[in-house]
């Protein structure tokens, strides 16, 4: 069994909650595990609020954008795409296992780092650090601490298994995030049983 929903909301802020309200009841509902379902929550609250700020045309406070979820099997994907000018270009088109902050997610204590032997009353010399240098300039920039914006986009990519971040093609065009993240079922979860 799975569950889909799709909804047209206006570009106001009252509609964020109305959104997350329906995403929460529908996993609670189908028993998916609470913690899941705060993530996606809180990265839908997100995405919903960029949509809702940035998400018609330059000036206006009208208009509207879309969100769909999926719960299916063991996965959820949630999608929300608006009708603005869309995502700047190099800024964050990228998914998020291809960024710095989620490329080593989920591989802690693999044993597969790099080992030093020492022998009894000798000292290893401390292994040289890679130079950091700055990023290929395509390369989506996190935020600063201060920044008024793009803060949300990287709180997705920490919150969702996997992240994507475009522009819809077309004269309309607008921006969608979609992102995705395996569930946790509670015991007896109505859905997890199929």
């Amino acid at each position: 069994m799975s569950i889909w929903w799709s909804l047209h909301l206006r570009r106001e802020a009252a509609s964020v909650p109305l959104a997350r309200r329906l995403l929460i009841g529908t996993m609670e509902t189908a028993g998916v595990d609470p913690d899941v379902s705060y993530d996606l929550s809180l990265a839908l609250t997100e995405a919903c609020a960029n949509a809702v700020e940035h998400g018609g045309a330059t000036g206006a406070a009208t208009g509207a954008y879309r969100v769909t979820a999926y719960l299916d099997g063991e996965k959820c994907r949630i999608e929300v795409s608006d009708s603005g000018p869309g995502l700047p270009p190099g800024r964050v088109f990228m998914s998020a296992a291809n960024t710095p902050a989620t490329r080593t997610k989920g591989r802690r204590g693999t044993g597969r780092g790099r080992r030093t032997r020492r022998r009894a009353g000798t000292q290893a010399a401390p292994a040289p650090r890679p130079s950091r240098t700055q990023a290929p300039p395509s390369a989506p920039v996190p935020p600063s601490e201060v920044a008024e914006s793009g803060r949300g986009l990287c709180l997705i990519r920490e919150l969702a298994d996997d992240v994507h971040f475009g522009n819809r093609p077309g004269r309309d065009g607008g921006a969608v995030i979609s992102f995705d993240k395996i569930l946790k079922w509670r015991e007896g979860a109505p859905l997890a049983a199929v």
